[in-house]
């Protein structure tokens, strides 16, 4: 039975603002997507009354997860300061008062905030999680991921692969897999196997010509659902194919996981090489290590003839890698098969193993396996 957004309304109607009236008639609900028992929307609230809406938040989805036909509900709050507003002013209290906590000894310095990596949580049973990254989009970072992790399960990993890209998941079309994630007894979403890779995305949930049209908060709370809520089951590496940036889903996955590392995919021209020093440094920021950089379309290499072309120049990823000191994992061709066969959903790891592509990227694979080994092992 497939739930509607009506019945979604009409769950909604029983759950109370802060102010006392119903969710429904408080005017912060985004547009509620509702297909294929998975519900999507947001609350979208002042930033000055985030807080007091959390619960709020939390209660509306389990709410709507608790609706029958529903398998997978986010329920995102988004908070924003409106135009003008002043920022909370800090509460302010009689002299002496201390609410009830002891001051602190003059020999102790204060305790410094806590830092937003203080949230950081092992996912059970991983024991790596690597992001691939790429400062821009257009640069196969998808198809690298997809034939990366593949040349990892290769090399006698075991292996899962999280799409995160959410504007624009890739990993349903790379693998040739369309269908829906079932659930355990404890409401986990079940990874879908291919290729010896356990997979998720966010295009398992809804259908590849849906907009996803989700601010901040709702992008943070979907991969953070990805990450946590999937039986991931027993992995050596979780390999993260990342949106293009440095935005939210990067800062999530950084604050949330303690990544083991991160790959940066550039071509060797100059616009993207200057993006991938700012995915570079902004995992250098967050203490991420930095696995390495992989030089993609490094050149075209002709399908008849067997020529080679440096059509978008060549040798800049490896030159940044060096300047930078980080490693230069390799270099991949813009090759025709390459292409063709990740849109038939056969990686080239898959669809040709003995052929060179497949071994240039068991290569990558082999020099990232040597940086985790600690870590797997120890796991």
């Amino acid at each position: 039975m497939s739930v509607t957004q009506q019945q979604v309304l009409d769950t909604l109607k029983k759950i109370r603002s802060p102010r006392g009236v119903a969710l429904t008639e408080a005017n912060v609900l985004s547009a509620i997507t509702a297909s294929d028992g998975k519900v999507f929307f947001s609350i979208n609230v002042d930033a000055n009354e985030a807080r007091a809406w959390e619960g709020v938040r939390a209660e509306a989805e389990a709410a709507v997860r608790a609706i029958a036909g529903v398998s997978t509900a986010l329920v995102a709050l988004t908070a924003e300061r409106r135009p003008g507003a002043a920022a909370p002013a800090p509460q302010r209290h009689a002299p002496g008062h201390t609410h009830g906590v002891q001051p602190v000894s003059a020999h102790r310095p204060p305790q410094s905030p806590a830092s937003p990596m203080s949230r950081q949580a092992e996912i059970p049973g991983v024991a790596a999680v690597i992001a691939v990254a790429s400062g821009k989009g257009g640069v196969g970072k998808s198809t690298t991921a997809v034939n990366l992790a593949l040349g990892l399960s290769d090399l006698g990993l075991r292996v899962g692969l999280l799409d995160a890209d959410i504007y624009g998941p890739s990993i349903p079309r790379l693998t040739g897999l369309h269908e829906k994630p079932e659930l355990t007894e404890e409401r986990k979403m079940i990874p879908l196997q291919r290729f010896g890779l356990s997979i998720m995305s966010i295009g398992f949930l809804v259908e590849e010509d849906t907009a996803m049209i989700w601010r901040g908060p709702m992008v943070m709370s979907a991969i953070n659902q990805m990450l946590r809520d999937v039986a991931w089951g027993t992995l050596d590496v979780l390999v993260v194919d990342m949106p293009p940036g440095t935005g939210d889903a990067q800062l999530t996955l950084a604050q949330n996981v303690p990544l083991k590392g991160a790959v940066i995919i550039s071509t060797p021209q100059d616009l993207s090489l200057i993006d991938a020093r700012r995915g570079l440094a902004m995992f250098r920021k967050v203490n991420v290590p930095v696995l390495g950089i992989i030089e993609n379309m490094s050149y075209f290499q002709c399908p008849h003839c067997g020529s080679r072309s440096d059509i978008f120049g060549h040798g800049g990823a490896r030159h940044e890698a060096e300047r930078l000191g980080v490693p230069f994992l390799g270099e991949i061709p813009l090759h025709m098969a390459i292409r063709e066969t990740s849109d038939s959903g056969h990686p080239v790891v898959i669809s040709d193993p003995r052929g060179t592509h497949a071994a240039a990227y068991r290569a990558i694979g082999s020099a990232i396996r040597d940086q985790l080994k600690g870590v797997i092992a120890a796991a």
